[in-house]
């Protein structure tokens, strides 16, 4: 072969990977991230917002786009032989439709059927003041601070200098339409629904009902302090704010404008949605309209309990008189609001878990919702039950499966549910008939799929499709034959350019005979038939209860540790849901047992693999995984190289002395320590600050200063104990995060430390 011609050769060999690029923290932010997503009543369209974050901003704005879905599946099989990368699925992804573009604050996307034809409602910065009248307090807009913003058009309909709070806005589905907005509520609103039948819209807004320190004592306005009377002062990031979540409605005109609010929940100290994670999926209209059904916690002591249920309260009588003022039940307060407590129905008195997440059938007849059985035990089986709406024949549609359900969807007939569930190590969608309980799958593929809804009158749900490589697309899934198509690609252009790293599936035996599942991700570059030797990365689940399946986080990224060189084994140990109850349950009560025992028959299994360097392996892990890198670097020998802890708990005593949520404590770990002999025997067995005279990994803890789960001084107390010990350690604090790192800045900031910390321990 002439000289020349083998040396391009070489050329056209190597050029693909001369060109390849790898994902980086900062490429993480690059992403396009898919949020709310709906179908529309007569299944045509799909809505959807994609966020792009502004690294150099530190923010984010968001763009509505719609869908044609009835082509979409006319023309399924006929798009030749794309294939999503990353995903290795059909894509028919048809060119989206823009409505609006690069809007701060958009968020909770839903369809309003209007006579005039669908209307799409959302969330984002508004005026407070309404066009047609003066605000019921002039001067609360004078209170806030200045907005740099409040003078740019945000895309939202409002251009004004006046002050913005978040409020309803409604828009034509079509490119170029005028946002109209909905609401001018003082201090803004939250997860926003609108109705089926298109006649109100329920959204959540802060009522403030407790006093402050000041306006109990007025005499002292300068006076800086709380007193406190109770528990749950202080929830995961935030301080009680003297304010409650209260359900709201408006009624909506054949015009398409929204009457004043009327705040449903009067002088309630409770909230709607649930603290701290519930949305809007804790409420829901009727089909008609005429009954809503929302989540309530009304126990004497929150902070110890789980007791959730399920209320009903009839709207037809204040939809028909929603205009008289006069009503003596309803008086306007400072924002501009009614207040009317509405008598409400318990569906599910004397059942003393979770019970929420009510889903009306299209019927009409039947209420879903999703329940745990046992009290005070947040990660028991999610059942799914049924009851009609009047509270009578209370049933469970799951009874007997061995395994937990998500996100329950009623079938259009009414005669079905889909819902999601924890399946080895993925999560897939199953379909159980709402009468025989008759169950089959109905999804399949190494994914995490997710329920947005069903496509009426075809066999088709719209689905959120993810896997450890590539965030959330949307896609179709054929309820009979289970195929996926993949129908968005907003991260098409950059996973092109991408290399891609290559997941397995292994399997090791614990200590008493089980088999451990870990999902193993290997470098873009791995070779198994060469003689080189990889660094190892133990990745420690939190939760505890938390299944490793196929999702993609933008901190505890495998994709992006694996092409950072590292190969990682992520190990579904003991505690974790998909492999039944009782591999699920066995975490409680024994943190330091067996769960710890199925890592290190796992890293040693990994470890006898030749292509692993035995000398170079790392633990990383946050919340209860950062437990887990504590209790490892005490009691793992010399298996570990470096170590990470993000938001670890290092003591067990002083952590139940200041978390919040007590349920979770007391029945993870038996209640307080002083409680038995037997209980403050396990905190010491289990605690990891009891073994911090055998550290002598390096160690670098991460931990958030609002982080109210688990308290910063957590990771102080191990920051020191390595300290002292002259353990090779760092201490990277975040005073504005909390248990996560939200900020996109911060974000970067953490995986910039988080490799060096691995590269300069780990490096050859």
């Amino acid at each position: 072969m002439p000289r020349f011609i083998g040396l391009l050769c070489l050329f056209l060999l190597a050029a693909p990977h001369a060109t390849a690029e790898r994902l980086t923290p900062e490429k993480l932010w690059d992403l396009a991230r898919i949020g709310d997503a709906a179908v529309s009543p007569d299944g045509t369209t799909l809505a959807y917002l994609v966020t792009r974050y502004d690294l150099a901003e530190n923010g984010s704005t968001a763009s509505l786009m719609l869908l044609p879905l009835d082509t979409t599946i006319e023309n399924l099989g006929k798009t030749g032989n794309r294939v999503a990368t990353g995903f290795d699925t059909p894509l028919a992804a048809a060119k989206p439709i823009a409505v609006l573009r690069d809007v701060k604050g958009m968020h909770s996307l839903g369809w309003l059927p209007h006579s005039s034809g669908d209307k799409l409602v959302y969330i984002s910065p508004g005026a407070v003041d309404s066009p047609n009248e003066s605000s019921a307090d002039p001067e609360s807009a004078s209170d806030k601070p200045d907005d740099p913003d409040a003078d740019k058009d945000d895309g939202d309909g409002d251009d004004s200098d006046d002050a913005k709070a978040p409020q309803a806005f409604l828009i034509a589905p079509e490119a170029g339409a005028e946002p109209k907005q909905l609401t001018f509520v003082a201090d803004g609103i939250a997860n926003l629904k609108p109705s089926p039948s298109g006649t109100a819209i329920a959204f959540t807004v802060d009522i403030k009902l407790d006093r402050t320190v000041n306006e109990l004592y007025e005499d002292l306005p300068k006076a800086d302090a709380r007193i406190i009377d109770g528990l749950l002062y202080r929830h995961w990031n935030q301080w009680h704010d003297y304010k409650y979540s209260h359900l709201h409605l408006a009624p909506v005109d054949a015009a398409g404008n929204a009457g004043p609010p009327v705040d449903l929940m009067g002088s309630m100290k409770a909230d709607c949605p649930v603290p701290p994670f519930g949305g809007s999926e804790q409420f829901e209209f009727s089909p008609s309209g005429k009954q809503i059904a929302l989540t309530l916690k009304l126990v004497n002591n929150p902070a110890e309990s789980t007791d959730t249920n399920v209320f009903v309260m009839d709207l037809d009588r204040l939809l028909e008189t929603s205009g008289d003022d006069a009503e003596g039940a309803r008086q306007v307060d400072a924002e501009g609001t009614r207040k009317r407590r509405l008598a409400m129905r318990n569906l599910t008195p004397g059942m003393p878990g979770y019970d929420m997440e009510p889903r009306y059938s299209p019927d009409g007849s039947t209420i879903a919702f999703h329940s745990m059985r046992r009290a005070s035990f947040e990660s028991d089986r999610n059942r799914i039950m049924k009851v009609s709406t009047t509270g009578l024949g209370l049933v469970e549609i799951t009874s007997g499966l061995d395994q937990t359900a998500h996100n329950a969807t009623w079938s259009d007939d009414s005669k079905a549910l889909y819902f999601s569930s924890e399946t080895r190590g993925t999560d897939q969608i199953y379909r159980i008939d709402a009468d025989a309980s008759e169950l089959s799958t109905v999804s399949s593929g190494r994914f995490n799929f997710a329920i947005v809804g069903v496509v009426p009158q075809t066999r088709f749900l719209v689905v959120r499709q993810q896997n450890m490589l590539r965030p959330t697309e949307l896609a179709l899934l054929d309820t009979q034959s289970t195929s996926v198509t993949t129908i968005t690609d907003v991260n098409g252009d950059l996973y092109k350019k991408l290399e891609l790293p290559r997941i397995e599936e292994r399997f090791f035996t614990a200590t008493d005979g089980k088999k451990i599942q870990n999902w193993v991700i290997l470098p873009p570059d791995y070779d198994e038939n060469t003689s080189k030797k990889w660094p190892l990365l133990t990745y420690c689940q939190g939760g505890p209860q938390g299944q490793i399946g196929q999702w993609f986080s933008y901190r505890w990224n495998f994709h992006l540790m694996a092409a950072k060189g590292y190969v990682v084994h992520a190990v579904n140990r003991r505690g974790l849901p998909g492999f039944g109850r009782q591999w699920n349950d066995q975490i409680s009560g024994d943190w330091g047992g067996q769960a710890m025992q199925d890592i290190l028959a796992s890293v040693d299994g990994m470890i006898a693999d030749p292509s692993i360097d035995p000398k170079r392996v790392g633990a990383v892990g946050a919340s209860f995984g950062g437990y887990t890198v504590y209790w490892l670097m005490g009691n793992a020998g010399s298996r570990y190289a470096a170590m990470i802890s993000h938001c670890g708990v290092y003591n067990l005593e002083s952590m139940y002395g200041a978390t919040e949520e007590l349920f979770f404590v007391n029945w993870d770990l038996g209640g307080p320590y002083w409680k038995s002999q037997e209980v403050a025997d396990e905190y010491r067995q289990f605690s990891p600050h009891q073994f911090a005279g055998n550290w002598k990994t390096p160690l670098l803890v991460i931990h958030g200063e609002k982080d109210f789960r688990v308290p910063v001084t957590q990771g102080m107390e191990a920051f020191t104990a390595a300290q002292v010990q002259g353990v090779p350690s760092r201490f990277l604090y975040f005073p504005e995060e909390g248990h996560w790192v939200m900020s996109p800045q911060n974000g970067v900031l953490w995986g910039r430390v988080f490799f060096d910390w691995l590269d300069q321990h780990l490096a050859e």
